[in-house]
């Protein structure tokens, strides 16, 4: 018995200085420099007051959505265990006008225009997470690997990790030495692996090429790669400034104030945005999560974009929540119904190149406001999707 009181009181302590030690030993310092609206001097922060902001988030959404998924306390619907998926060829590059864009998977497109091939959020892992662990992926990326053409620019919009893979990341630079450009703090975490980044603030621009740059914009999100990391490097969405029309890349976002998206708006007219519309129900019911939009939400920011085209991610490829494979789509279809905007918002298929017609000018929609869309969708069609 002293034995094992022994051997318990050192496992006891053992605990202890781990829960006191691991979490400063897996933080990490991205960045440094003055303090700003959302900068401390140590961590990053949504401006615009989340929790007031946001009133659908559940109460205790960050521990208690992730416990509901992982326990299984609610039932899922089932995912299909593959998606199959069709690749066709895809150009070397664009020229003429031409905008293509290509579905690849999650967050990642290729966007083809001005002659340049850029990437946005590349994962070609099969999962997402560290060590191999996390979210399988259900289909294969929409294009291989080798066979992607050479890569001008790649977006990276923050350090979770199916929006950073490192990995990718590393081919990517081994291959063709990309232009990385991110939001700050993400260039330290690729620079781990060799891989060197452009990192700006929200609103900082960053040159391409003679009538093409970069512009780091507001989202609203959070970022770890660990434990206490959290909030060390920032998150962002952009715009990328094109002859005949911007592309608006949202990266992984909630609807926050809404804001952003004006401001986004402002910086010229948008040809193509790409938004994300899954991994947004915790709970029965939900249209919507602090930190990831559904259709609802998406369907207002392509409204204040005024993109003539909007095409659908960050569904139907990692299973990251509890609403159905298909429900995403099927939901922003309805919500598109009910808001009659003018401009093509959906989801295309993977690997299939998606010809991006000229940038139009809308006509102008009126706002709808958030209860009335749900009193629109509040039908049997809608209140069956899991």
């Amino acid at each position: 018995m002293r034995w094992l009181g022994t051997a318990v009181l050192f496992a006891v302590i053992g605990l202890c200085l781990s829960i006191a030690v691991v979490p400063y030993f897996l933080d990490a310092i991205y960045y440094a420099g003055p303090a700003t609206a959302h900068f401390d001097g140590a961590r990053f922060a949504n401006p615009d007051r989340e929790d007031e902001i946001n009133p659908q988030r559940p109460p205790g959404r960050r521990a208690g959505g992730l416990w509901r998924v992982l326990a299984n306390a609610e039932r899922r619907p089932e995912w299909p265990e593959q998606v199959p998926v069709t690749e066709r060829p895809v150009s070397p590059r664009v020229g003429g006008g031409v905008m293509v864009a290509t579905w690849v998977g999650h967050a990642t497109f290729l966007v083809q225009a001005a002659g340049l091939n850029i990437l946005t959020d590349p994962i070609w892992s099969n999962r997402a997470g560290p060590f191999g662990i996390g979210p399988a992926r259900v289909s294969a990326p929409g294009i291989a690997f080798d066979k992607l053409p050479r890569i001008d620019l790649v977006l990276v919009s923050h350090n979770h990790y199916d929006h950073m893979d490192l990995a990718t990341l590393k081919r990517l630079w081994d291959r063709d030495h990309p232009r990385i450009v991110t939001a700050l703090g993400n260039d330290s975490v690729m620079g781990q692996v060799g891989v060197p980044a452009t990192a700006a603030d929200w609103g900082g621009r960053v040159p391409v090429r003679p009538g093409v740059d970069v512009i780091v914009t507001r989202n609203h999100h959070w970022s770890t790669r660990w434990i206490s990391d959290k909030n060390r490097a920032l998150w962002s969405s952009f715009v990328v400034r094109l002859p005949g029309g911007n592309l608006f890349f949202a990266g992984d976002t909630g609807a926050g104030d809404l804001n952003w998206a004006d401001e986004a708006a402002g910086y010229g007219p948008v040809r193509l945005a790409l938004l994300p519309i899954g991994a947004f129900r915790f709970r029965p019911g939900q249209m919507g999560d602090w930190s990831h939009i559904g259709p609802v939400d998406a369907v207002e920011i392509a409204r204040r974009l005024g993109a003539s085209r909007a095409i659908a991610m960050h569904w139907g490829t990692f299973r990251l929540s509890s609403e159905a494979y298909d429900t995403p789509p099927r939901l922003l279809a309805a919500a598109m119904a009910c808001t009659r905007q003018h401009g093509r918002f959906d989801a295309v298929r993977l690997g299939a190149p998606e010809p991006i017609a000229p940038y139009a000018p809308l006509g102008a929609a009126a706002p709808m406001t958030r209860a009335a869309l749900l009193a629109c969708l509040d039908t049997p069609a809608v209140r069956a999707l899991r």
